[in-house]
């Protein structure tokens, strides 16, 4: 068959080299110059930042999609478990760092909270049972038709803690306000809050701390120049700076997608990496999908967007690791202001990735590449980012100064801002969202848009905005969920 993706993100890169490693004909259409979508990668004045996602898990998943498509994962990339994961960085000075060595990590909470340091191991036993009950029912599930609900274990389906919060399983866990806000802070891996999400997506630790988490050496931008070569391996064809402006749909069916350009390729598939809110709102022709169907993707929550303030300087800071986290003061309050007032925080929790600690080649000299991300708001009338972007990062450095990085601001040497706006103008991510959907509710993070179109016979859907989710290896299980579903409507 002859295929269009749109979009050379990770999800459209992932489907294009499954489908053309069974033959067909696929052309990947992307609006910017390169591939990868949101994990993309800035250089300058030596300076060299991953400007999506800083983490690798579940890297069986990608594993299996170089296999399938003939090739050998570690012919492409080099993966690094890393020592700690991650230090955290409490507002009373306190250092947490969170080894994959379980008892090395309950060896530092004996420091810090000995009455939880059981409850520490307890709790990841808790979340590996959530993942058991999760991944081949939802994460691994189509989730499309009725043969995909006969495989659902009701059992499992109500063992899976959806109808008590993130943050009221974790406070019941934990005396200590250390480990509670600490476990709170997985939930925002998908852009939800702790405090409205459900506790579900407890899982997220098991997936980070049990199954374990990887640096890919020379930066995560090489997942992306990875798939990229398999894919142009494989005969995929790709055109770049092709903006699609709408997709071509005949008698309900999708028939090939038009372009700015005023160029139109036809197809017998079409598969969008886009956005889906977008691709249905605003790729779809009015005559082809209903003005209540549009409304409805329209609706959906998504994610929370982030503030990326990149920081190039010419010290090393001996208090930072590879991933670092600053919490804030009141946790509850800064997801109040994120997800209900709709505003950057007063006080907000810092992340920051310093890959140049594991790659020196990152910055020059003795110098520090620190990709500082803090969780924003998405897109709405309550901020403006074009009065607030330079003046917020300038809070942000000021507050990195008062945690300990020291004369922070008078060692750097370059300096980059990308704000909710910029996430949607460059990428059409749904207001500016960097995770896809919301799991602000007890099942949304199950009721995803699928990965095939119920309106539009031949259109599919891949990405972090459709099922499975956000993040590198439920993109990519987009992919196979999306290659499953060809082959079942396709070829009977």
């Amino acid at each position: 068959m002859k295929i269009s993706v749109i979009g050379a993100g990770l999800g459209g890169l992932s489907v294009a080299c499954l489908l053309a490693a069974k033959g067909h004909q696929v052309t990947v259409f992307e609006k910017n110059e390169n591939t990868g979508g949101k994990m993309n990668i800035i250089e300058a004045d030596g300076y060299r930042f991953d400007t999506g996602p800083s983490l690798l898990t579940m890297p069986f998943i990608l594993e299996k999609l170089f296999e399938e498509c003939g090739a050998d994962l570690d012919d492409y990339l080099s993966l690094e478990p890393l020592d700690p994961i991650c230090r955290y960085f409490y507002p009373d000075g306190t250092v947490f760092n969170n080894y994959e060595d379980k008892q090395a990590t309950k060896n530092e909470i004996m420091g810090f909270a000995p009455q939880d340091a059981e409850s520490y191991s307890d709790f990841l036993e808790y979340a590996r049972s959530l993942y058991h009950k999760t991944a081949d029912a939802f994460i691994f599930n189509p989730l499309f038709g009725l043969t995909d609900l006969k495989e659902l274990d009701l059992l499992s389906f109500f063992g899976i803690d959806a109808f008590a919060t993130v943050s009221k399983r974790v406070d019941s866990s934990f005396e200590s306000p250390y480990l509670r806000k600490f476990f709170k802070r997985f939930t925002t891996y998908n852009g939800s809050s702790p405090f409205l999400a459900p506790a579900t997506l407890n899982v997220i630790p098991h997936v980070e701390i049990n199954q374990g988490g990887y640096y890919v050496k020379d930066g995560l931008y090489k997942v992306a120049e990875a798939l990229t070569k398999l894919a142009e391996s494989l005969g995929v064809e790709f055109f770049f700076n092709a903006e699609i402006t709408s997709i071509e749909v005949t008698q309900s069916k999708a028939t090939g997608i038009k372009l700015r350009s005023g160029k139109k390729a036809g197809s017998d598939l079409v598969i969008s990496n886009s956005d889906a809110t977008e691709t249905i709102a605003h790729l779809l022709p009015d005559s082809s999908v209903s003005s209540r169907r549009k409304e409805k993707a329209k609706s959906i929550e998504p994610s929370c967007s982030g503030f990326v303030l990149m920081l190039g300087t010419n010290k090393e800071f001996d208090q930072l690791v590879h991933h670092n986290i600053f919490f804030s003061k009141d946790y509850e309050k800064e997801f109040n202001q994120i997800f209900k007032e709709k505003v950057m925080p007063d006080d907000p929790t810092i992340y920051i990735a310093n890959t140049s600690y594991s790659d020196p080649h990152h910055a020059p000299g003795h110098g520090s590449n620190l990709f500082i991300l803090i969780n924003a708001p998405y897109l709405s009338d309550h901020y403006k980012w074009a009065e607030h972007a330079t003046s917020y990062g300038d809070k942000v450095i000021q507050e990195l100064e008062q945690r300990g990085l020291e004369h922070l601001s008078e060692h750097i040497q370059f300096r980059k801002t990308i704000t909710p706006y910029d996430f949607y103008q460059k990428y059409r991510s749904n207001k500016g969202s960097i995770y896809g959907t919301s799991s602000n509710s007890k099942f949304s993070a199950f009721l995803r848009p699928r990965n095939k179109s119920r309106e539009i016979d031949k259109l599919y859907f891949v990405g972090g905005s459709t099922h499975p989710g956000g993040g590198i290896p439920l993109v990519v299980q987009s992919a196979f969920n999306a290659v499953e579903l060809i082959e079942r409507y396709e070829y009977d």
